[in-house]
């Protein structure tokens, strides 16, 4: 692992059941770093957030948190090193209302975010303190879902599509958090369809084809590796 590597991911199979999904998967994540897997739909970018989670059927490689080794740790046990991911599906819990979905992970490390520090990121969440998570839009789930994870004490966070399907309004305003908690001393791995939104927020971008790590492209160098960066998306 370089130093200053936060996350150091080499060599990363995974399965889920028969079907072999990461091949040998290899990149790392510096601590402070916002980093984007980028690629094309099955190309193994949520599988490698999950595989790092350990909420896979198997994974053998390594993945290495703060230089200490996790493959052989479950996942809850992954959580408390603090690591959190937010899912592509959210996971918000219908029945509870805004400040029940954030109160219900517990704290796993000291430096988590309290509901005020929060409420500043996401006005919204405030507003709607009281109302059920079925009762909030697609933007606002994605901020709760976002929120959730910050009062955890996690500082490694993985978002997986972070931006999908949501208005430019509030996608602006994920960037924006983004950006806040990147300031905040977070480091972000981040899973994105949408390129024009990673550049906004990231300092490099990692491409996967076929459940492996094919480039790397620093944000810097993005606009003259468009051409590239097309053929590899597919766009």
């Amino acid at each position: 692992m370089p130093d200053g590597a936060m996350l150091g991911v080499r060599d990363l199979h995974s399965w889920y059941g028969e079907s072999h999904i990461l091949h040998g998967t290899s990149f790392d994540v510096a601590r402070g770093e916002v980093v984007t897997l980028l690629g094309r739909n099955g190309a193994g970018k949520t599988t490698t957030l999950k595989s790092i989670m350990g909420m896979v059927t198997q994974r053998k490689g390594s993945v290495k948190f703060d230089a200490a080794e996790t493959i052989g740790l479950a996942s809850n046990q992954i959580a408390k090193l603090g690591i959190a991911i937010c899912p592509e599906e959210r996971g918000i819990f219908a029945s509870l209302d805004v400040e029940e979905n954030l109160l219900l992970p517990p704290q796993v490390k000291a430096g988590g975010l309290s509901l005020q520090q929060i409420f500043e990121l996401f006005p919204n969440l405030k507003e709607r303190l009281h109302s059920q998570g079925t009762k909030l839009s697609g933007g606002e789930q994605q901020m709760l879902a976002i929120g959730r994870i910050l009062r955890t004490g996690a500082h490694l966070l993985m978002l997986d599509e972070p931006t999908e399907g949501l208005a430019p309004v509030i996608v602006q305003q994920i960037g924006r958090t983004i950006a806040a908690l990147k300031q905040k001393g977070f480091t972000i791995l981040l899973v994105e369809q949408n390129f024009r939104f990673a550049a906004t927020v990231a300092d490099r971008h990692y491409v996967m084809e076929r459940g492996k790590i094919v480039d790397m492209i620093p944000n810097a160098d993005l606009a003259a590796n468009m051409n590239k960066l097309h053929e590899y998306l597919g766009v």
